[in-house]
């Protein structure tokens, strides 16, 4: 009877080590990076995956098993990820979110930028990181050790916690969309919608009360597939019946590159712009969004009150297109008076928004950041920091109902952009008549 029962007792201890939820491989895993990377351990330990038993080798593999084979891990993708999840999977992949690294190596400032900021995301790959790359691309980030940029899901779901409560909260989205060209998250944490979520957080509103965020205009029902009608360069096409708002948006999309400035043709850029869904490029696309969009404000408001507002942002944009071609048009006489020289690698004569923001940065590599930008004159800087910055601030803070950021960081700066622009062409005229 002695020996039956440690038989028994034998296969009871083998049955918990192969069906308890974690293999001694798995065992070993925790035990070491507890060590390790003790801050992955404890949030995967209060994770849903914990819970659900789900272990380090389902998505990382078998194969690293010590810290001499540690190239064998597997770094999980979004399409791991699917295995479980394969709704909210094909929701991102048609959402805006998808494109987020293939246009930001669309831009061809990107590749003379430090790759510490781009690749290594301390910069635009930091948030650019979302988005399904090919398996080329993730062979060249792991030869220049930045590793980590392989997943998109774990930008709002952070390692390993995965937490869907965490993705919901506004402060996840704060991460991007916040600072220079698109500060959607003081925008909205200061706007009323903004005020009443941080009101009924603090217990000073109703726990049912009205209040919402990012998520439940922009991701409603945790739908992953996200766009607006405007998209994020505030340009679409059919160009509009105002024949004065067309003339406007056609100097845009040429200072943008996507129409060629001495033809009015499309160029290879209009191309990209497809290709990452950047702008909405037909009247039916459009509008499918602003009418996702009403429904969205008719939660809350009637369906006339929020149809009225958004009318109202659609005429701030047409206003701000006007100050904006007003401007291009200025710096594009001085290209075409000779008083503004193409640069290498510029393909027109003409401003370009997408060589932004560049200097004599390096004089120790003339092949990379002087070659790109010598020269590039602070009018152009001027001109770039009104489109980029301030124009969307008008737009983008009309739209996120924040009076401040609409007016005085937007339309007010626009107006002193334009103002700035005007004299400081009439002083490079001034000084190229005395040279010459």
């Amino acid at each position: 009877m002695k020996s039956l029962n440690l038989l028994l007792l034998f296969f009871f201890t083998i049955s918990i080590c192969l069906f308890g939820g974690r293999s001694w491989a798995e065992e070993e895993c925790i035990t070491c990076h507890k060590k390790v990377t003790p801050g992955q351990v404890k949030d995967w330990s209060v994770s849903k995956h914990a819970e659900n038993d789900i272990t380090c080798s389902v998505c990382h593999g078998e194969g690293h098993t010590s810290a001499k084979d540690i190239d064998k891990v597997v770094l999980p993708d979004e399409h791991k990820c699917a295995e479980c999840h394969e709704e909210q999977f094909n929701q991102f992949k048609r959402g805006k979110h998808q494109f987020g690294w293939t246009s930001m190596n669309a831009l061809p400032i990107t590749h003379v930028e430090p790759d510490e900021l781009m690749e290594g995301g301390r910069g635009c790959g930091g948030c650019h990181n979302m988005g399904i790359k090919t398996e080329a691309q993730k062979k060249e980030q792991r030869e220049k050790g930045y590793r980590y940029q392989n997943n998109s899901c774990d930008e709002c779901h952070t390692r390993h916690s995965f937490s869907k409560k965490e993705a919901l909260d506004p402060r996840a989205c704060q991460q991007c969309h916040m600072g220079y060209d698109h500060p959607q998250w003081e925008m909205w944490s200061s706007s009323k919608h903004g005020s009443r979520w941080f009101a009924r957080l603090a217990g000073n509103l109703p726990k049912d009360a009205q209040a919402p965020k990012c998520q439940d205009c922009h991701m409603p029902g945790g739908d992953h597939e996200n766009r607006t009608a405007w998209g994020f360069l505030g340009v679409r096409l059919p160009l509009p019946e105002d024949p004065q708002w067309a003339k406007d948006r056609v100097m845009i999309l040429k200072a943008l590159g996507v129409l060629n400035p001495e033809t009015g043709k499309p160029t290879a850029r209009l191309e990209a712009v497809k290709a990452v869904r950047l702008a909405r490029l037909t009247q039916e696309e459009w509008q499918k969004e602003r009418d996702r969009m009403l429904d969205i404000c008719s939660r809350c408001h009637s369906r006339k009150y929020a149809k009225t507002q958004l009318d109202m942002g659609d005429e701030m944009m047409r206003k701000a297109d006007r100050l904006m071609a007003q401007a291009i048009q200025i710096v594009a006489d001085l290209y075409k008076d000779g008083i503004l020289k193409k640069r290498p690698n510029q393909p027109f004569a003409f401003p370009d928004f997408l060589y932004f923001m560049r200097t004599d940065f390096s004089a120790a590599d003339p092949t990379s950041y002087k070659t790109m930008a010598n020269g590039l004159t602070h009018i152009e800087q001027v001109l770039f920091e009104m489109y980029m910055k301030h124009r969307m601030r008008t737009y983008q803070g009309f739209f996120h109902m924040n009076p401040d950021y609409a007016y005085w960081y937007g339309w007010a700066m626009m107006t002193k952009d334009l103002g700035e622009i005007k004299e400081l062409a009439e002083q490079m005229r001034a000084a190229a008549k005395v040279e010459k």
